[in-house]
């Protein structure tokens, strides 16, 4: 137990402590009081003895002596040649009380004398009367503590040391256990927390002291690790919801492939050659449209930092708008000299989602805008098709999600571009939402950090402008954002003041896509 447990560990370490402390106390304090009752005991007898030597040399003195001073019982008046000529009562008939003969130049001396045969030693004060080589000498003294009583003394100071000892044991360990019995209470909360009980909690006691911070400490690592739990298992559920998709998204095409090889080999005069091989090919182009999908979700996902090198975020806007060949028009303002840190190719890929996105649903027409927002750079493509619920703007960026026919994948998407996109600019440090576009469909915003001059990335995507709002309980989606008015666009979708500093436009056509394009140079 004492071994084991801190609790017995500080009550033997308090206890060796006292031992060490008490002891050595105990004996000097012995060593004074003795000191101190033996003194006491000279000083008496110096006072009885200086009043018989003053009736010495008064001539008052007869036989007998009458002690005057309490505790002193034996008094002699010793002559040179040891005759006793005046004794106390207790004194008569013995022999001189010692043999110690104080010298003129040293009148008065304290002695203790054993006489031989085992009686108890004398405490006495001896007194030379006068200088006169024939001076009576004066005995005045007791009995000295004997034996048996000094060991009693010594008895009764080891049992007070060691009443103290064990007091000072005894308060220590129920002090140790008092303040340690929250540490056990923590314990035993602990010990009952398990994945039927993950929630629980361990009482935190009042105060800032040391246990008080274990328990919310102990409390923060159950939150974590509980967080890290629910994200596991949802990370582990859209997994697999991830893995059922795609199986049932590469299951489609193969059974058509699978159908339609099937019924030329079963029926090749009555089948149309050409038309199935243009079916095939266009299945197979599905196919490598999701497996490369796939595969970029992959890389991304696996190497979130890849390449970084300078990106102009309005030159990279421009290239991917000029390989649109739609019907759809798209107009841009671009604001010239935001560069960020990345892969060229990705961002491309993620600029490119968006275009394919907003051009697949629109009805007439898509905007293209690259803004600055504090310290970040923001690039937004809108269109004027049917919009995307509040409820979902959030799924958009799930992996093959299905949404209602207005804004089906069914025309042409694989199911994954908004989710590469939005992991292309999460893996580089950017955010990317969806909110309501002015011209009444959807506009998705992409924020990057923008480079520093030195070439590394500057401030983070939430710096400059707020974070997209959490979603609302009335199912508002999470891309709502409050917007500041540096060449950005208000909550209602109105241009800020500056936000269309144009210094000149241009049309160029290609098929039947007609561009529009207006630069927005940065104030000198």
């Amino acid at each position: 137990m004492w071994g084991g447990s801190i609790r017995g560990r500080i009550t033997l370490l308090v206890t060796m402590l006292a031992v060490v402390v008490l002891v050595p106390t105990g004996l000097l304090a012995g060593s004074m009081v003795r000191h101190a009752v033996t003194d006491t005991v000279w000083h008496d007898a110096q006072r009885q003895s200086n009043a018989v030597a003053a009736d010495v040399r008064a001539g008052r003195l007869d036989g007998t002596i009458t002690p005057t001073v309490a505790g002193i019982t034996l008094v002699q008046v010793v002559a040179p040649d040891d005759r006793i000529l005046a004794a106390s009562p207790d004194a008569r008939g013995l022999p001189p009380l010692t043999s110690v003969w104080p010298r003129p130049d040293n009148p008065q001396m304290n002695v203790r004398a054993c006489p031989p045969g085992g009686n108890p030693c004398l405490d006495l004060s001896a007194l030379r009367v006068h200088p006169a080589a024939d001076s009576p000498v004066i005995y005045a003294g007791r009995p000295a503590g004997g034996p048996s009583s000094q060991g009693m003394f010594d008895w009764l100071f080891a049992a007070e040391v060691l009443g103290l000892v064990l007091l000072t044991a005894w308060g220590a360990w129920k002090i140790a256990g008092r303040t340690l019995r929250p540490v056990e209470d923590i314990r035993a909360e602990l010990a009952s927390i398990n994945v039927v009980h993950q929630g629980n909690r361990v009482a935190e006691p009042p105060g800032h002291d040391e246990i008080a911070r274990l328990a919310r400490t102990v409390n923060n690592t159950l939150i974590r690790i509980e967080d890290a739990k629910l994200a596991t298992e949802e990370a582990l559920q859209r997994q697999r919801q991830f893995a059922a998709d795609a199986s049932h998204e590469l299951r489609t095409p193969l059974a058509g492939l699978r159908a339609q090889l099937e019924e030329a080999r079963l029926h090749p005069s009555e089948t149309d050659l050409p038309a199935v091989l243009q079916q095939t090919l266009h299945d197979v182009d599905r196919l490598e449209t999701i497996v490369t999908d796939l595969l970029l979700l992959a890389r991304v996902g696996a190497n979130p930092s890849g390449e970084r090198r300078p990106v102009d975020l309005a030159s990279l806007a421009e290239d991917q708008a000029a390989r649109r060949l739609e019907a759809v028009e798209i107009s841009m303002t671009l604001e010239a000299g935001l560069t960020v840190m990345g892969s060229r190719t990705h961002l491309s890929r993620l600029v490119a989602n968006l275009l394919d996105n907003a051009v697949r649903h629109a009805r007439h027409a898509v905007r293209v805008r690259v803004y600055r927002a504090g310290t970040s750079g923001e690039l937004s493509v809108s269109d004027d098709g049917a919009g995307i619920k509040p409820a979902d703007r959030e799924r958009v960026f799930e992996r093959f999600t299905r949404l209602d026919t207005a804004r089906s994948r069914d025309r042409g998407g694989s199911g994954l571009g908004l989710a590469i996109a939005r992991e292309i600019a999460v893996a580089h440090k950017g955010v990317l939402w969806v909110e309501d576009a002015p011209e009444g469909g959807a506009r998705f915003v992409v924020r990057l950090p923008l480079a520093a001059p030195d070439g590394l990335a500057g401030g983070g995507p939430d710096q400059g402008r707020s974070q997209p709002a959490e979603p609302l309980a009335d199912g508002a989606s999470a891309a709502r954002t409050q917007r500041d008015h540096q060449g950005g666009t208000g909550l209602d979708g109105r241009e800020a003041p500056g936000a269309d500093r144009s210094d000149g436009s241009r049309e160029a056509g290609r098929g039947r896509q007609r561009i529009q394009r207006s630069v927005e140079c940065p104030a000198s």
